[in-house]
């Protein structure tokens, strides 16, 4: 900001002093000008999620959530408490705290006084004042917090002594251990318990309450949905992250599935699908990200992808074309194409499909030859095997076709393969892309077994938080990580990791910090 040419005739300092003056101006201006930016973001954010909790309290103690009877009433309660504690975890920190206003701790139950307790000291690093007098022992502060291991519940008594100075009566005490549910009563492997038998068991909450009750403590299962709706929001960031490091391959797997989710408008079900992504099956990392969405239309896809642009290995879907248009390149499944011959084979004992299948197998025979090469050598490999056999079948397609009459079950296996022929062999152009979409699929069955057993996600935001949690459970089991063991490490250290180390928690990268 210039002086204003009115003040020319003021000296050297004074001219100074005034413009160090209005360049502080403009500065606070611009300070108020972001402070105003950031609380008009969090007051939108609050006014969004209060309107999504008053929904929800609506729907919870409403004459509609009656129309649902046996499981679906059962989940949808859960559900529901999951929820609510989410979006108040989201609340919390956004409000902020008036002067001399103490947050509302709900009054806790206290535990059973037949369970078996294990002493957990916290006593500060030193017993000598800042003065130089030695401090002396006047008490302690004991919070209890429940663990379990399958079968069994123990007690963790965190005593923390108080130490004063008889000089100078400074009170010195050990600071409360930071926890992922601020003063809960689970512990990390409580939770971690609870996350894996819901997540990766498939064990609705209900049926948790029960296991519980028979080990001797029947914890509500609405106290367990909070806790999984706590859980699931200090969870995000670490999912957030390993979808920002999947998006700097060059090779992504695609695929989805649908899964039932509960609609209260109704009082039924409807489709919605879990879509899932997974680096490529030759990248030097494992990781997948399940994304939940009401639909399967293709701008989800495009959501989750945002400005990414490399090799897409996915199906024959319509939902993909529009990323295909802005750029991605299109790697073909060949597993699909084959499957049609297969399915053609075995119910009909096609000649023509017999003969496709040999084909096929040629080509995954070289696959099988370049697995553990390097990427220009499985390119090489594919140049002098592959790539001859691919021509020749894409003759022999050619020439079958003209023999087959149209719309027969043969004419559309056929079809497929030569409408796709450009994906489809788009992977022996590159030797970092996989011959077919086979590695996401795997990592997408454990979802559709899952389903035979919780049948239907409660709500579009228990999806998401289920999508994010399998996230972390399926990346880490394919590190070759035991899950419970890697979530309740995540979750001990989480309070206390810093936002921009939060990378160092990713299951591709736990190992080497667990050893270190």
């Amino acid at each position: 900001m210039l002086i204003p040419a009115s003040l020319d005739h003021l000296d050297a300092d004074a001219r100074q002093w005034m413009q160090d003056l209005l360049t502080r101006l403009q500065d606070q201006e611009l300070r108020l000008t972001n402070q105003d930016q950031e609380l008009h973001w969090r007051q939108s954010k609050i006014d969004k999620l209060t309107h999504e909790l008053a929904v929800l309290k609506r729907q919870k103690f409403g004459a509609r959530s009656e129309q649902y009877i046996g499981e679906q009433a059962q989940l949808f309660e859960e559900t529901l408490d999951s929820d609510l504690a989410a979006l108040e975890t989201e609340i919390e920190p956004l409000t902020p705290t008036r002067s001399g206003q103490e947050k509302r701790q709900p009054k806790r139950t206290p535990l059973p006084a037949d369970l078996p307790r294990t002493d957990i000291h916290h006593e500060p690093d030193s017993t000598t004042c800042a003065c130089g007098c030695q401090l002396k022992r006047i008490g302690e502060d004991v919070a209890e917090k429940l663990d379990y291991t399958p079968g069994v519940f123990t007690i963790e008594r965190h005593i923390r002594g108080k130490w004063v100075c008889a000089s100078c009566e400074t009170l010195t005490q050990a600071p409360v251990p930071a926890h992922v549910i601020d003063k809960g009563i689970p512990t990390t492997g409580l939770l971690a318990q609870v996350l894996i038998a819901k997540y990766l068991d498939h064990l609705p909450l209900y049926r948790q309450e029960a296991i519980f009750g028979r080990a001797g403590l029947a914890i509500a299962r609405s106290t367990l949905a909070q806790w999984v709706g706590q859980c699931g929001v200090a969870l995000q960031p670490l999912v957030d992250a390993l979808k920002d490091v999947m998006l700097t391959y060059p090779v992504l797997h695609a695929d989805e599935t649908p899964v039932a989710m509960l609609d209260p408008g109704a009082g039924k079900t409807k489709r919605a699908y879990l879509w899932s992504y997974s680096v490529g099956a030759f990248e030097p990392i494992k990781a997948v990200v399940y994304d939940f969405a009401e639909s399967r239309a293709g701008k989800h896809a495009e959501a989750f992808l945002g400005d990414w642009r490399g090799t897409l290995v996915c199906d024959d879907y319509a939902g993909y074309k529009a990323l295909l248009a802005k750029g991605l390149t299109e790697a073909g499944c060949m597993a699909h194409a084959r499957r049609k011959f297969f399915d053609l084979f075995h119910q009909h004992q096609s000649q023509i499909a017999g003969e496709a299948l040999e084909f096929f197998g040629r080509l995954y025979a070289v696959e099988r030859e370049g697995a553990g090469l390097s990427t220009d050598e499985r390119w090489r490999i594919r140049q002098e095997k592959a790539r001859p056999i691919a021509d020749e079948s894409h003759a022999w397609l050619i020439r079958q076709r003209q023999l087959v009459p149209h719309g027969s079950a043969t004419a559309k296996a056929i079809d497929y393969s030569l409408k796709r022929w450009v994906a489809l062999t788009h992977y022996l152009t590159d030797g970092q892309v996989p011959i077919d979409n086979n590695w996401i699929e795997n990592q997408i069955r454990p979802i559709a077994l899952g389903r035979k057993n919780w049948l239907f996600a409660g709500s579009l935001r228990a999806g998401q938080r289920a999508a994010a949690v399998m996230s972390l459970i399926q990346s880490a089991k394919l590190n070759g990580h035991d899950p419970f063991e890697y979530i309740k490490d995540v979750l001990t250290r989480l309070p206390t990791q810093k936002a921009s180390r939060v990378g160092e928690l990713l299951p591709h990268r736990w190992q080497i910090e667990k050893n270190c």
